[in-house]
């Protein structure tokens, strides 16, 4: 750990906190290129890039109906219950989430209205590789059969053997998906972005991945397919007071390291106590971790910050906009109404991320890399449209119709003011 620093100057935070990152240019062009190829190619170009990059041949792009037999039962007892489990509180939130439609009469005989209408068709896509995100199954599913989608195909990268994890695909069957690909990276995008001859073009793309799929997401906004947010490498910020415990806030800060050697942690404390202990906890719990080494070059591009009080240390966490938040402080039902940006908040020292990550029922696909300054996390809104409906009576046209012609008439809409004017005529004729 390089990055230990005691009461940095405001002028610093930015070169303090700064992201790893790739460079953009070759970036886009590595991704640039393989949307070109998908495009043209299709099933063919996705295998060849699986060859390419996951190191395996895949002949039959979508999951078989006895690949997921076999996979429910490979999966433990214990991990369906718990999958089970996560799967009921995570419908429950978002549930909630769904709107009422109420009818508004702005002015008599003016009534407004809204209702939602699930994405047609969605493409969830779901990290694999070295930790295969089952839990985002649950996030993404669950949410998408309440919204009413009414396809939803979900794309994630093969293993060595060219089969799916297990546990992704019991909890896609769970969750009455069976639409599986065997495809990850930059390339399953590109394949929800056009469609190939095995997969269908998506209207809307979910789910977080390296930065090589979040290019990916933003390239796919210029085809016109919508995504979710620009979900990229994990990060989580933990703020502690003296009432923080620094086993606690080392777990949590390691829990994120762990993720993937881009991702990053910062741990801003404002104790001396707090913060020395909790550094000495990072090296303990580090070394009896099976992704030592992942968590260690993640520790590498991070930031341990000694600072003057809490409301410093807010300030520094809204101007970086963390994807996770944790609270270890007293009170921390106190300090919620100063953030301003965070992709999700954790209270007290008993609110691990990792309840979010899986089971509390809040989802984890989150924004990151600073997009928590503009984007929200992913809600059951994400996967619906909202359609506005009104009605005007003949009484409620001509209790507006004045008020929309002077309007039209002042931008030199004519047309805009005519529609009215006629039926306003219309209805004096009436009398």
């Amino acid at each position: 750990m390089k990055n230990i620093i005691k009461y940095p100057a405001q002028n610093t935070w930015e070169t303090l906190l700064q992201r790893p990152v790739l460079e953009k240019t070759n970036l886009r062009n590595t991704v640039q290129e393989i949307f070109i190829e998908v495009r043209n190619e299709g099933d063919s170009a996705l295998k060849k890039f699986s060859e390419k990059f996951d190191r395996v041949n895949i002949d039959n792009l979508l999951v078989a109906k006895e690949e997921i037999e076999l996979a429910i039962n490979q999966v433990s007892p214990e991990l369906k219950e718990a999958v089970s489990q996560a799967k009921e509180n995570i419908y429950q939130f978002h549930f909630a989430q769904k709107e009422k439609s109420d009818e508004i009469e702005t002015t008599e005989g003016v009534v407004c209205w809204r209702e939602s209408r699930g994405i047609e068709k969605v493409g969830l896509y779901i990290p694999g590789g070295t930790a295969p995100l089952f839990s985002t199954v649950l996030m993404l599913a669950i949410p998408a059969q309440i919204a009413g989608c009414k396809e939803i195909i979900l794309c994630t990268p093969p293993q060595n053997d060219g089969s799916v994890n297990p546990a992704i695909l019991y909890t896609a069957n769970l969750c009455g998906i069976s639409k599986i690909f065997k495809v990850g990276g930059a390339q399953a995008i590109a394949a929800l972005t056009f469609g190939t001859e095995s997969i269908s073009k998506a209207d809307k793309i979910f789910g977080p991945g390296n930065q090589y799929v979040t290019q990916a997401k933003q390239l796919a906004m210029e085809y016109n397919v919508a995504i979710d947010l620009p979900a990229g490498p994990s990060e989580v910020l933990v703020i502690a007071d003296q009432t923080a415990n620094p086993e606690f806030c080392a777990a949590d800060l390691l829990s994120q390291a762990e993720h993937g050697t881009d991702s990053q942690v910062i741990f801003i404390a404002t104790d001396e106590t707090v913060f020395n202990e909790t550094l000495k906890e990072i090296k303990k719990q580090l070394s009896d971790l099976p992704r030592n080494e992942i968590a260690k070059s993640a520790l590498e591009k991070s930031s341990f910050i000694l600072m003057e009080n809490l409301d410093k240390s807010i300030e520094m966490s809204n101007f970086y906009a963390p994807e996770h938040l944790i609270l270890a402080v007293d009170n921390p039902r106190n300090s919620v109404s100063k953030i301003t940006s965070a992709g999700s908040v954790f209270l007290g020292n008993y609110t691990p991320e990792s309840a979010g990550d899986y089971a509390s029922g809040t989802n984890h696909t989150l924004p990151t890399n600073g997009f928590a300054r503009n984007y929200s996390g992913v809600s059951l809104d994400s996967f619906v449209k909202k359609i506005t409906i009104q009605e005007i009576s003949k009484t409620g046209i001509q209790n507006i119709g004045k008020t929309i012609e002077i309007m039209a008439a002042a931008e030199g809409l004519m047309a805009h003011k005519n529609a009215v004017s006629l039926r306003l005529k219309s209805l004096e004729n009436e009398i």
